[in-house]
């Protein structure tokens, strides 16, 4: 194993760690002392940043990445490659993250979160990757509810665009949460977040692996614009969290808000106003707050109490509901989105 540098809080490497193509998420503590850069050569030398296992119960990038790597341990890569693998303590509990720990797909630059530790390793990451001209970044990640395979990107340009559909028709962009790995490297290359449904799928592992052939292969990632026609294009335009004092569950009346059991069949799917997804026990006040995309508080637009039931106001298509207390509690209850039909003038910028 070749060491370059452990400073920040993250170790890099230029060869691939013994075991690295053979262990499970949970034992990469016992190979790996924390967070890890590897860089790996190919025939072309900018760099395709991949990034795993920030949550570190979403395993489907980690497996795509194993499977990459077995198939190219007797042949030269394509391309450069970067492989960040991010909270490896959580994996080994099979946690998002654990309690003492930010979120690591929070700590990137342009992130609310106070300086700490975890933000100054994600800024000598960029540092790095922008210091080796970063070709484009892919961010793995898994969820929770039931949710297609999409693909998220935080800019208006047709490069994000095109790297976005060789994943999927369906792009949502969005720019908050803030602190995100792909919007802190959209400012220096094309950039991308996928989504891969719930972890433990073959499916997701053999689609992202599908990606990543794709983007090895490519010379350059086109310049020239995707008619909206040809994508599913949506805007994530608020995040819905439960207050902290609320106690919450599914089939359960011990608590003050017992969301509906189904609540995650929901997703991507248009939702009328009217439609209940809760019953309150704590009087008539909303036990949940919605922030815009801004951080404005507009929880008032969008749901109402009507005789002790968690009422939708207006109509909504939400994405990311989940059945997971512990992740709805460390992340959100749910996104909400629009549908954009045509992109604005000049977006490529």
């Amino acid at each position: 194993m070749d060491s370059l540098s452990q400073s920040c809080g993250f170790t890099q490497m230029n060869e691939i760690p013994d075991r690295l193509t053979e262990v499970l998420p949970g034992d990469l503590y016992q190979i790996l002392p924390g967070p890890t850069l590897i860089h790996l050569q190919g025939e072309k030398p900018e760099p395709l940043l991949i990034s795993i296992l920030l949550h570190g119960n979403e395993s489907t990038g980690f497996f795509a990445v194993q499977s990459l790597l077995q198939e190219y341990q007797s042949r030269p890569l394509p391309r450069s490659i970067s492989i960040f693998i991010g909270n490896i303590i959580a994996a080994k509990e099979n946690m998002r993250r654990l309690d003492t720990q930010p979120d690591f797909n929070r700590i990137w630059p342009g992130t609310e979160l106070s300086e700490s530790d975890e933000t100054k390793l994600a800024e000598s990451v960029i540092d790095e990757m922008v210091r080796r001209k970063v070709f484009a970044s892919i961010d793995i990640h898994n969820n929770t509810g039931l949710n297609p395979h999409y693909v998220g990107v935080h800019r208006f340009q047709n490069r994000h665009f095109q790297l976005a559909r060789l994943f999927s028709r369906l792009v949502v962009y969005f720019i908050r949460p803030k602190g995100v790995l792909s919007a802190a490297f959209s400012s220096h290359c094309p950039s991308v977040t996928l989504e891969c449904g719930k972890p433990g799928q073959k499916y997701g592992v053999n689609h992202a692996l599908e990606f990543l052939h794709s983007c090895l292969h490519l010379t350059a990632i086109p310049d020239c614009p995707v008619a909206v026609g040809d994508m599913d294009l949506f805007h994530l335009i608020a995040q819905v969290t439960i207050l902290d004092h609320i106690s919450f569950g599914f089939a359960t009346d011990q608590t003050d808000l017992e969301l509906i059991t189904n609540i995650d069949h929901m997703n991507f799917t248009e939702i009328a106003r009217g439609t209940v997804i809760g019953t309150i026990r704590t009087g008539g006040k909303t036990p949940l707050l919605v922030r815009d995309e801004f951080g404005t508080d507009v929880t008032s637009r969008y749901f109402q109490v009507q005789e002790n039931q968690l009422v939708l106001k207006r109509d909504i298509m939400p994405s990311m509901f989940a059945l997971d207390p512990k992740i709805i509690r460390q992340d959100c209850l749910c996104y909400v989105m629009e549908r954009i039909t045509a992109l604005p003038e000049n977006h490529d910028q």
